[in-house]
């Protein structure tokens, strides 16, 4: 289901207001891979994090202006997650957390089912949560708030979170870093950014639309024949939306230029609910 306030709807680029660009850059480390990306919201990615979490999750870092007191101080953690329904443990950092970026005072500790209901309605301005195989306990909790508190956050975080096999940072909540040993999820992240690039298209009236989402065998593909894409919204009509996809070298930035040349063009089939890729022809 795309929703019209999505990542890609609610956000822009520069001052003529353009519509977002899709971002997919994967990179392979020693028994992990890292995904860079754009544009979701976490909400978006809830069932794809929660998959490759495998048990439960922790997340370490929540900032958002959607929860406020009557001082305009931020909720707790925990607070949220009352609001939301979520069953969850609350582990106190305290003095661990002062002045550490990337990590709050309170750690949520959920199933990975709880994830999707504590994201739902919200936006986190700033979110970091890892997937853990069983449940930590206290020892374990403040280990792990050791260990991301003193990351190289230019690095991959991952490998430095031992037995830990998901790490996820989101920024604005548009800007996507996925770490994980499931090289399936990450491929996944990129399946879910051409459903919500081709919803964003659909979506009339405010009304939330069902668009599938593309096979794994053309996610594999594009993949197999660059690692990093930029993808901008094609020709766009009642029956079929384009997504006109140019493999790139670096990642994206945002300051950097939408690239001129398609390599590819993903075509959805909306009658069909069917997604097929189709090479651009070249001419002179």
């Amino acid at each position: 289901m795309v929703r019209p306030d999505g990542a890609f709807s609610v956000n822009s680029v520069g001052l003529g207001r353009a519509p977002f660009p899709l971002s997919f850059s994967l990179e392979e480390g020693a028994g992990h891979w890292v995904v860079h990306a754009t544009a979701a919201q976490a909400a978006e990615l809830a069932d794809v994090l929660a998959r490759a979490a495998k048990d439960t999750i922790v997340v370490v870092d929540v900032a958002t202006n959607s929860f406020l007191d009557e001082q305009y101080v931020p909720w707790r953690p925990s607070r949220i997650a009352v609001a939301q329904g979520t069953t969850c443990a609350s582990h106190q950092l305290g003095a661990l957390a002062t002045g550490v970026v990337g990590l709050g005072d309170e750690m949520l500790v959920m199933r990975r089912d709880e994830l999707a209901g504590f994201l739902d309605g919200w936006s986190p301005y700033e979110l970091a949560l890892v997937g853990v195989p069983d449940r930590p306990n206290v020892a374990q909790l403040d280990g792990l708030a050791l260990a991301v508190g003193t990351a190289r956050h230019d690095r991959p975080v991952l490998p430095t979170l031992p037995g830990c096999r998901l790490w996820y940072s989101g920024h604005d909540d548009c800007y996507v870093r996925v770490e994980s040993t499931d090289r399936g999820s990450c491929l996944a992240v990129l399946g879910r950014l051409l459903t919500l690039l081709a919803g964003s298209a659909l979506v009339v009236d405010a009304v939330p639309v069902e668009v599938a989402e593309p096979a794994d065998p053309l996610v594999e593909t594009l993949v197999a024949e660059s690692w990093r894409w930029i993808g901008t919204l094609g020709d766009v009509s009642r029956n079929a939306v384009t997504v006109n996809l140019s493999a790139t070298s670096e990642p994206w930035r945002l300051a950097q230029p939408l690239p001129e040349r398609v390599d590819r063009t993903a075509v959805y089939d909306v009658v069909g609910a069917t997604w097929r890729l189709t090479t651009p022809q070249r001419h002179g």
